[in-house]
């Protein structure tokens, strides 16, 4: 058997044989989630392992520390991706396991051998093991629910828990991180990987923010010190959506990174075409992107994903105003929002559909909106599963519909309106009609029906969620598509409390049913937020805020703040 335990920068293996003649274990430094370029091991001593694993542009050094004399190691093809390396075990009379201390660093070996001392050092692996269950001891018990199934706990706190499984940390115990530019360097605050900005900036960081505010704030001075070396905050895949990570985390107090430097590096992402914002200079000018018009598109025809690169701009404009507001700048607070106003350009009246459009402003021809594209119009998406995102301007977005009613029937075909099984695409699956679970860029739109006062619609549709497309498989643990570091954990999380952050630029969350009775939120400052359900159904009736009748569907982040009580009413 083997067991695994770690802490922060270190590894700590233990391997039991069934007997103790040839034992063997394969350092397969060959092969990682991203292609590997170049390996090295050595051994140092009679139980000592060192070396590296070159991934493309990132080097991870190891030092690596085992309980049992090495024998030999023996190396086929170092460097080399068909490569590998065996470490050959002395034979002894001890039965016990074989314990493997591992440290690891992206600056230097001497880096990895100081984090291994001063994060294990003497430690045994039990005690390790429960300084590990202590910390998520520690973060998971920061939400207390009552009442649900067990089904519904179980999958509650493993969502939690996978919720905070990345970014990773990159700097050592020193405080040395190998920056943008490859250089070593030392810094007051840990280093982290740029988020899965295209996924988590919908959920993930938010909850990131309530629960670890110093973390998310790291973060953010990792992004900006990426900024500082390139002149522009780096995005993830898709979307300019450090702007409304950034700008919502620093309207949610906070304030633990230098937010006029940040600013100034997202401003660069917002008016200078670089690497955050591919076809800047396009929708400057016209106010959208367009795309060519293909006459047999397919799946995987390329373009420039022109819908929805125009709807996601718009929404980073609106959020990059919200900060801009906050800061007192007033000019490009104006310009930005009326920018914000862009996801306009693309809805095509004639078809009520968010649509590409040619160069000349015309609509592209060759147009079904089940058809789903990964770069061609739309991204991993269909016309159906990105016409309702506007989430800084429902009530635009309505009137475009043409009013209440209107939208009303359209956000119904988005759920009734069968799927094409013939339509096959990456990360296009688990569908709800044309609605997609699992992935991630119509996960708003369950909530849409709030915006037209029929809140019980969009219940339905989250319980639906909630209670089939979570929890599946043998194990009961399942998601329906990818989890995409977390964000569709997050998803569950906020709805199954109650509360979610339908416009993440934004300090405010929508309020939903909790499907459990009662939910305690610790807050970092020892703060309270309760959270009630009562009543015999699942349909809204009402939202009450410390006692007092709430107006509307939303309620402020300063409840996590200064503590208090939100009860849900439901008949």
């Amino acid at each position: 058997y083997v067991k695994l335990t770690s802490t922060l920068r270190c590894g700590y293996h233990q391997y039991q044989f069934g007997n103790n003649e040839n034992r063997q274990i394969l350092f397969n430094l060959a092969r990682a989630n991203n292609r590997v370029v170049d390996w090295q091991i050595q051994q140092v001593d009679e139980n000592i392992l060192q070396g590296y694993q070159d991934i493309r542009d990132e080097k991870v050094y190891f030092y690596a520390i085992l309980n049992t004399p090495i024998e030999k190691l023996e190396k086929v093809a170092e460097g080399k991706r068909e490569g590998r390396s065996l470490v050959h075990l002395k034979n002894n009379n001890n039965n016990g396991p074989v314990e493997m201390k591992i440290g690891l660093s992206y600056v230097s070996v001497e880096n990895a051998k100081q984090n291994l001392e001063q994060e294990i050092g003497a430690k045994t692996f039990d005690q390790v093991r429960k300084d590990a269950d202590k910390t998520w001891e520690t973060l998971l018990s920061k939400i207390e629910v009552s009442g649900g199934t067990q089904k519904q706990k179980q999958m509650f706190y493993s969502s939690l828990y996978r919720a905070f499984l990345w970014p990773a940390l990159r700097s050592d115990v020193n405080g040395q991180y190998t920056d943008e530019k490859k250089n070593v360097v030392k810094g007051d605050f840990n280093y982290y990987t740029v988020p899965s900005l295209w996924d988590t900036y919908r959920n993930k960081l938010i909850l990131l923010g309530i629960v670890s505010p110093e973390v998310t704030a790291d973060v953010i001075q990792s992004l900006k010190d990426r900024g500082d070396k390139t002149g522009f905050i780096p995005t993830f895949f898709h979307g300019d959506h450090a702007a409304p990570f950034i700008a919502g985390s620093y309207a949610r107090g906070i304030t633990g990174f230098d937010v006029n430097s940040a600013y100034k590096h997202l401003l660069n992402n917002a008016f200078k075409e670089g690497p955050s914002r591919p076809h800047l200079n396009e929708y400057m000018a016209k106010g959208f992107i367009s795309d060519p018009d293909v006459e047999k598109p397919h799946v995987e025809t390329k373009g420039k994903a022109g819908v929805s690169k125009t709807l996601e701009y718009a929404y980073d404009d609106y959020a990059l105003a919200q900060l801009a507001k906050q800061l007192g700048d007033t000019a490009n607070y104006r310009m930005l929002m009326t920018r914000s106003n862009n996801y306009k350009n693309v809805f095509d009246p004639s078809t009520r559909f968010m649509r590409g459009r040619l160069e000349n402003g015309d609509w592209i021809k060759n147009f079904n909106p089940q058809y789903p594209y990964y770069e061609y119009m739309y991204r991993e998406a269909n016309a159906w599963q990105v016409s309702f995102f506007a989430p800084h301007d429902m009530k635009g977005l309505i009137q475009l519909y043409g009013g209440e009613k209107a939208f009303e029937s359209k956000l119904d075909s988005l759920y009734t309106v069968p799927w094409n099984p013939s339509y096959i695409a990456r990360n296009v699956e688990t569908m709800i009609g044309q609605y997609c679970h699992g992935n991630q860029p119509d996960h708003e739109a369950p909530f849409a029906y709030h915006f037209i006062n029929k809140p019980e619609k969009s219940q339905q549709v989250i319980d639906f969620i909630l209670d089939s497309l979570y929890g599946m498989g043998k194990e009961g643990l399942d998601l329906s598509g990818m989890d995409d570091a977390g964000e569709m954990s997050s998803w569950y999380v906020f709805s199954a409390l109650g509360l979610y952050p339908f416009s993440p630029a934004d300090a405010e969350y929508i309020v939903t049913v909790p499907i459990f009775d009662e939910v305690k939120w610790h807050t970092q400052d020892g703060k309270t937020l309760i959270i009630n359900k009562s009543g015999p159904g699942r349909a809204m009736q009402q939202i009450r805020v410390n006692n007092k009748i709430n107006e509307g569907y939303f309620v402020p982040h300063d409840l996590f703040k200064s503590g208090g009580q939100v009860e849900v009413i439901t008949k």
